[in-house]
């Protein structure tokens, strides 16, 4: 397991500059970045910037609005969907992730079936290109996909989608750890992110019922070391995100402090499993 800078982290408070987001990455020993949108910039220039700071595309990860139940009207969505495999290709990435959310008023069955409708239309040019189609564990009581099972039911009707599993997001409605183990094999990203509880009225309303606000990784309710072990004994060798949502911290010190405890974490998880073999 690899850990992975995410440029939505870094942009999501307002200013953004991507290079020094590349010398941030490199000074921190990171390998990859999730590219999130492309950020007003052509996939070519950030091509060049990450072969610039000897970096690859861990994920580009976008926007496509397919979540509609007729057919022409997610097609502005789907031709989104083309452009990000686009971009991937010029950007090295051997994955896509399209961001999922529900939409308010619309059941999130009927959600999950109008993404997956538009996604099918696109699975067979994805394979074809040899990058992985992904959706995420995405947060929220409408989200169509939050546990394993709502992914489940998606491979089922795109045999070839593939998940970027989130570890915060799924445990808005479920055990991450044994929503990871379920989805194992067809896990080939990752987030990992952190929440609090929140009260009654405030933050983001989970499937299961409860109230989240965002957190820093390792200041919040997640269990991050069981579902490393999860990772680990489900054969995870990918890249894993280091997603901020909060606004405590600027990002660089959010990603700075995260990444420190996580080392920790996968080193105890890592240290536990030799001492099991001894």
């Amino acid at each position: 397991m690899k850990f992975c800078m995410m440029s939505y982290t870094m942009w999501r408070q307002g200013e953004f500059d991507p290079r020094a987001m590349l010398e941030l990455t490199c000074e921190l020993g990171l390998g990859a970045v999730d590219v999130v949108t492309l950020s007003g910039l052509e996939a070519s220039e950030w091509r060049r910037m990450l072969d610039d700071y000897g970096l690859r595309a861990a994920c580009h990860t976008f926007f496509a609005d397919l979540n509609h139940s007729e057919a022409p009207a997610r097609q502005a969505g789907v031709a989104e969907v083309r452009r990000g495999l686009e971009a991937a290709a010029v950007l090295g990435a051997p994955c896509v992730m399209v961001v999922t959310p529900g939409r308010a008023g619309t059941p999130r069955e009927q959600s999950r079936r109008n993404y997956l409708a538009g996604l099918q239309e696109v699975a067979e040019e994805a394979e074809s290109a040899g990058i992985a189609l992904t959706v995420e564990n995405f947060p929220g009581a409408d989200s169509p996909f939050v546990t394993a099972d709502d992914f489940l039911q998606g491979l089922r009707e795109v045999p070839s989608l593939r998940l970027t599993f989130d570890s915060g997001n799924a445990a808005t409605g479920e055990d991450p750890a044994q929503s990871f183990a379920r989805c194992a094999q067809y896990a080939v990203h990752a987030h990992f992110k952190d929440w609090r509880l929140a009260e009654s009225g405030r933050g983001l309303l989970g499937l299961d019922g409860r109230r989240y606000q965002a957190a820093l990784i390792g200041e919040g309710i997640l269990d991050h070391h069981a579902v490393l072990r999860a990772m680990r004994a489900g054969g995870y060798q990918g890249y894993i995100d280091i997603e901020y949502e909060g606004n405590e911290y600027l990002p660089e010190a959010a990603v700075r402090r995260a990444l420190e405890y996580l080392q920790v974490a996968l080193a105890e998880v890592e240290g536990e499993s030799k001492s099991a073999m001894c």
